[in-house]
């Protein structure tokens, strides 16, 4: 397939010198175009749709009515203009500074034999490259904004979607917990009781993250202090006999993500609702939970002013709970120790904000 012939517009109205160049570009591949005044070209380049497209302008400076840098600059305020090759007989430096700022691709001077069309040749070769060039640059622009909004556009549909399989997850696991509930309000033996509760316990911890995540600005991390307290508030309506009467949270706005929010929910179910199975045997008392940060580690402790170690165990424990805790802290990467100095039960645990690549956990929390 042959290559179009580009078509040069000479705007001059030397019409001798038109027909020189005229003659000396169709021999060297060009389509040239002949404009006498400025308003003629300006004319011309606006119609070049309808007409033929015009590649490249060779523009005289010195016409009657518009002169060249009057032209150059309407020229200039066409969409999509061609390359302006600006022409002038004068040696004067100062117009060719001129005219490259007015937005010439290039500038040459010229003489009455036409021994300048050669030079013209090679400038309207160098603007036509550089305009292609140009129209390259404009394109690769265009395409990284359309990918940059498609990115955006997917991007917001894939957190959308995410907060609705949040919402969703959230729904579902709050219902089973209330059919736990359900559950273990109708069951007559106390250890079905109890280890329904638990369960329902353990469901409501991960179904307080997804609601967390479903309201949250940021899918990627859930704020433990607020994520802390609407946990207590659900296990304060579902304590067994209404028992946990001064339950407290002590959290700093910490933010963390979803994985080890869930491990630390279960954690401080667990061992809350151990303190309100073991920690008062006469009533109910206060259990303390407390977050702080100490640089990138931190430290999650749950306290009670009971009768710590002389609790006695229920032989039909199954110690379910200590390996949950267990498991857990294994997935924190985290220590879990009692606190000696303590005079009732004080389960502190240590561990990173950010998952570590390797660890390993110390247990030795109750069940």
């Amino acid at each position: 397939m042959s290559q179009r012939t580009p078509t040069l517009l000479y705007i001059d109205d030397d019409g001798a010198l038109a027909r020189l160049v005229d003659r000396g570009l169709t021999r060297r591949g060009y389509t040239v175009v002949h404009a006498a005044s400025g308003e003629e070209g300006l004319d011309r380049i606006r119609r070049a749709g309808a007409e033929g497209g015009i590649d490249v302008v060779a523009l005289d400076q010195y016409m009657p009515g518009l002169d060249g840098l009057e032209t150059l600059e309407q020229i200039m305020a066409i969409p999509d203009a061609p390359p302006v090759v600006f022409v002038t007989a004068s040696q004067d430096s100062s117009i060719a500074v001129t005219a490259l700022k007015a937005g010439a691709a290039d500038y040459l001077v010229k003489d009455v034999k036409g021994d300048f069309i050669p030079l013209l040749h090679v400038a309207a070769e160098g603007a036509l490259r550089q305009a292609e060039l140009q129209r390259a640059r404009d394109e690769a622009e265009a395409e990284i904004h359309a990918s940059r909004d498609r990115y955006a556009a997917l991007a917001a549909e894939r957190e959308l979607l995410l907060r609705e399989v949040n919402h969703r997850v959230g729904n579902s696991l709050q219902i089973i917990a209330s059919l736990l509930h359900l559950q273990a309000n109708s069951a007559r033996q106390d250890e079905v009781k109890a280890a329904l509760t638990n369960a329902m316990g353990r469901v409501a911890a991960v179904a307080q993250v997804h609601r967390r995540l479903y309201t949250s600005q940021d899918l990627k991390s859930v704020n433990l202090s607020q994520y802390l307290d609407s946990l207590l508030e659900d296990l304060r309506r579902s304590a067994e006999g209404n028992r946990m009467s001064r339950l407290t949270l002590k959290a700093e706005p910490i933010e963390i993500d979803p994985d080890r929010a869930v491990a630390v929910g279960i954690i401080v179910n667990e061992l809350v609702m151990n303190a309100v199975k073991y920690a008062y045997p006469d009533g109910a008392g206060p259990i303390h939970v407390e977050l702080t940060s100490h640089d990138d580690d931190l430290v999650l402790s749950i306290a009670d002013d009971g009768v710590g170690a002389n609790a006695k165990v229920d032989p039909r424990s199954t110690g379910m709970g200590q390996r949950i805790v267990a498991a857990m802290a294994a997935k924190l990467d985290a220590s879990v120790e009692r606190d000696p100095a303590h005079s009732g039960t004080r389960v502190v645990l240590k561990f990173h904000r950010v998952a570590a690549v390797h660890g390993k956990a110390n247990i030795g929390a109750a069940g």
